[in-house]
């Protein structure tokens, strides 16, 4: 496998010298300082690659883009969409024009990724992504008020909901809003109360069935681009994979991932194997989606996760989470073998290491929230003794 580390660019506090300190080549980045909807052209996408490539002793260079945005109007299938459809193709070709050709994507209404602490305290001193079940709740129930949204929520976990809320302060409040919406860094949009319902009122005829609808319509407009121009796309699951304050998740489980690769039949048209988004929802056997869907693996994301009873998780050791990583890293690898040896140039499969604990001296950086260097470095070491003794074992290669 490609390894791979996600880069904001250059205002991260994760700097390039630093990630080839890692052991990592492939960049991911993205152009996040564009607004949701325009084309990014080829000056901008050359001048992050310039970059990238500026110190050639690090043998860096652009490998995947995370992401490329959906405006939230394609999502809802609202109003004249053709602009940005049109834009969206552009700036696949203006892509594919500069040598970049991996495009992860997601289709999460609102929110992306979404957590309600930030840096829970862990044994030693280090901290942790955590979503909680109750805190959550608390949000959705009594700081968003939606309308109907107790029933999305279990007696229990209302109950500590009601506490929870009661005991909080404004500031607390002020920061489970925050939490909530910093899921995406770089994204183009923050929300607050009023906005959020505001956000959600131009949802509220848009039901699963739909949603699947205006991803399917977004497919058949862009995916034949990519196909055209040797681009692969690779739909990133809901995290978490389950809905949030009344909106649908499409991305979840294995049967949605058998509708997406079904609506649109291209090789352009693929996945992101989160194993951590995956891994957080309850039924999911993630080991064999991704042997199900292994032909259709592009990217992978792996992390792990370790999730309680009441829906809640959190962001585990890579190797010490619910979902078995050897397995998964075994089909990735196998699948590449099989590309290899069909002749594919494009055989390695480009991962990273995900979501990494707050460790060492990177507690209390301002880094991207669940982006600090050194737990990231910790869970890319260990994946990368997990690959080299897979495949040693196996004769694959990596």
């Amino acid at each position: 496998m490609e390894q791979t580390w996600r880069w904001f660019g250059p205002d991260d506090v994760v700097q390039l010298p630093h990630i080839r300190q890692t052991g990592a080549t492939g960049i991911v980045t993205a152009l996040h300082q564009i607004p949701y909807g325009v084309v990014w052209t080829v000056e901008e996408i050359e001048t992050r690659k310039a970059m990238i490539a500026a110190d050639p002793s690090l043998g860096l260079r652009w490998s995947v883009v995370e992401s490329l945005p959906i405006h939230e109007s394609i999502k809802i299938g609202e109003g004249d969409l053709g602009p940005l459809f049109d834009n969206y193709r552009q700036s696949l070709r203006n892509l594919a024009q500069c040598g970049v050709t991996t495009v992860c994507y997601n289709f999460m209404p609102v929110v992306d990724w979404t957590r309600t602490e930030l840096a829970h305290p862990l044994p030693g001193g280090g901290t942790a992504l955590r979503f909680n079940a109750h805190e959550y709740a608390a949000f959705d129930c009594f700081m968003l008020e939606r309308t109907g949204a107790e029933s999305d929520h279990s007696p229990d976990v209302l109950a500590r909901a009601k506490i929870w809320f009661d005991r909080s302060s404004e500031a607390d409040r002020r920061k489970l809003l925050a939490n909530i919406m910093a899921g995406l860094p770089g994204a183009y949009d923050r929300y607050d109360i009023p906005g959020l319902r505001r956000i959600l009122d131009r949802y509220r005829d848009v039901d699963k069935t739909r949603l699947r609808e205006n991803l399917a319509r977004f497919l058949r407009e862009v995916i034949p681009v990519a196909e055209e121009v040797n681009i692969r796309m690779c739909i990133h699951p809901d995290d978490p994979p389950r809905p949030l304050m009344g909106l649908p998740r499409i991305v979840s489980n294995e049967d949605d991932l058998a509708f997406i690769i079904g609506a649109v039949n291209s090789p352009a048209n693929g996945i992101t194997l989160c194993s951590g988004s995956l891994g957080a929802g309850v039924t999911n056997d993630v080991p064999a989606i991704a042997r199900r869907f292994a032909e259709k693996i592009y990217f992978a994301h792996l992390r792990n996760v370790t999730k309680d009873a009441d829906g809640s998780f959190m962001e585990a050791d890579h190797l010490g989470g619910d979902t078995d990583m050897v397995a998964v890293v075994t089909t990735i690898l196998e699948e590449q073998k099989r590309r290899k040896d069909f002749g594919d140039p494009r055989w390695r499969i480009p991962m990273r290491p995900d979501h990494g604990h707050e460790l060492l001296d990177d507690v209390g950086k301002p880094t991207h929230p669940g982006y600090p260097a050194i737990g990231r470095l910790r869970g890319l070491a260990e994946l990368r003794g997990v690959m080299t003794a897979v495949a040693s074992l196996r004769g694959l290669p990596l």
